[in-house]
């Protein structure tokens, strides 16, 4: 008799607390589980990185899948927009006009500017005695990072900050109803923002993200200007919420495991390392989701067209059966092929920047005068689909 699938909630509370004992559940129960409704749900590493390659599968879904999941509103054409939820030819022609800006060699040339950054940041904290890493570094590094790149004036990040947090609702697999209102207010609000700054530099060119959009728009009659905006709203939230996580995972992760950051600091040429062993060890984006455009078989089971396959990366990146002692922190693990990069056509973005900025901060780490500590509880922000932090306290010494 065949085995009935087992189910994954992804809105199940020890899911959002800490979801690794839930993805071992998963795994062992088979290569497919059952998610929400229309959803399949693979967990295992082999299937998961073959399958983000896999070219029967998409990232453009119907308009009716996003109305199931956020409801009516502006996020909806929002989502159907961006690069990231486009398939070839046009996500291939978004692409190319966005690798200029976040291309790996100019991020890598940019690991003076952004150690700056961090030595500013850690330096005021260092006067204080103590920070909190998640409001006093993982959000403004990255953020004042990404303004730069695309032009966004120092003076209105504070303003814009509140709105790019409620956008991250928006991405989430599926989006609790008392939730979904923030999500589309905050896209109205990114756009008005955006639509502004697109017009002074249409006026007034500068060297940003922003202004190259605008000189391909201008070769390119098929670059439309709403598209144009939509996507400039996403690579802002797309290039600090998935690093400010990576940053926090960084310091939670070394943190609660002291032995590590002795060796860190002991080894310092480990920090490369160490930064695709927290990517791997809590991703920073946990599943993705992808149409299958063709029938896909798995395990015997085959996944018809129309339906929505969930790849659960966090689980990928805690199997056995591909990483030893996976649900242990090792910053000397090589090779270590985790899949919180995604992969194929869809592979991140903005993959290089988070790399330097992480390594930035490790560097850090590694060579402080003395180590931090952690001075009070770390307190988590639940979400779906992101491994989030609201508070992470440390008291931070001089030395001598």
């Amino acid at each position: 008799m065949r085995q009935i699938p087992a189910k994954f909630d992804s809105n199940d509370p020890r899911v959002l607390d800490s979801p690794y004992t839930v993805y071992a559940e998963v795994r062992e129960s088979g290569r497919l589980a059952r998610g929400a409704a229309g959803q399949w749900v693979a967990s295992h590493h082999a299937d998961v990185s073959r399958l983000l390659k896999d070219r029967r599968l998409g990232h453009q879904y119907p308009a009716e899948y996003h109305e199931f999941s956020n409801g009516t509103g502006p996020a909806n054409d929002f989502l159907q927009r961006i690069v990231l939820d486009q398939d070839p030819p046009t996500h291939t022609f978004w692409r190319r006009i966005m690798h200029h800006s976040f291309s790996p060699p100019l991020m890598r040339r940019l690991y003076g500017y952004v150690a700056g950054q961090v030595d500013e940041l850690m330096s005021s904290a260092l006067s204080r005695g103590h920070l909190d890493v998640v409001s006093d570094l993982a959000f403004p590094l990255p953020v004042t990072v990404v303004c730069e790149l695309i032009g966004i004036p120092d003076v209105d990040r504070e303003a814009v900050r509140p709105h790019a947090v409620e956008l991250a609702k928006a991405f989430a697999l599926y989006v609790r109803s008392e939730e979904r209102q923030g999500a589309h207010e905050a896209v109205t609000w990114l756009r008005d923002y955006i639509t502004t700054l697109v017009e002074e530099r249409a006026s007034r060119p500068a060297d940003d993200l922003i202004s190259n959009l605008l000189a391909a728009e201008r070769e390119t009659p098929e670059l439309d200007r709403a598209t144009l905006i939509d996507n400039v709203v996403f690579l802002f939230f797309a290039g600090f919420e998935t690093t400010t996580n990576l940053i926090s995972t960084t310091w939670s992760a070394l943190l609660t495991n002291p032995e590590q950051l002795r060796l860190l600091r002991e080894r310092p040429e480990l920090a490369e390392n160490a930064v695709a062993e927290m990517l791997r060890y809590d991703a920073p984006i946990q599943a993705t989701a992808r149409y299958v455009r063709e029938p896909v078989e798995i395990d015997g089971r085959t996944v018809r067209a129309g339906r929505i396959l969930v790849l659960l990366l966090g689980a990928a990146n805690h199997d056995p059966a591909r990483f030893d002692r996976p649900d242990e922190l090792d910053i000397t693990r090589d090779p270590n092929p985790h899949v919180s990069f995604g992969g194929g056509p869809h592979h991140c973005l903005g993959a290089a920047l988070a790399l330097v900025e992480g390594r930035a901060v490790v560097d850090w780490l590694a060579r402080a005068a003395e180590p931090p500590r952690l001075n009070g509880p770390i307190i988590r922000r639940p979400s779906v689909s992101f491994r989030s932090y609201r508070s992470i306290p440390v008291t931070l010494c001089h030395g001598r």
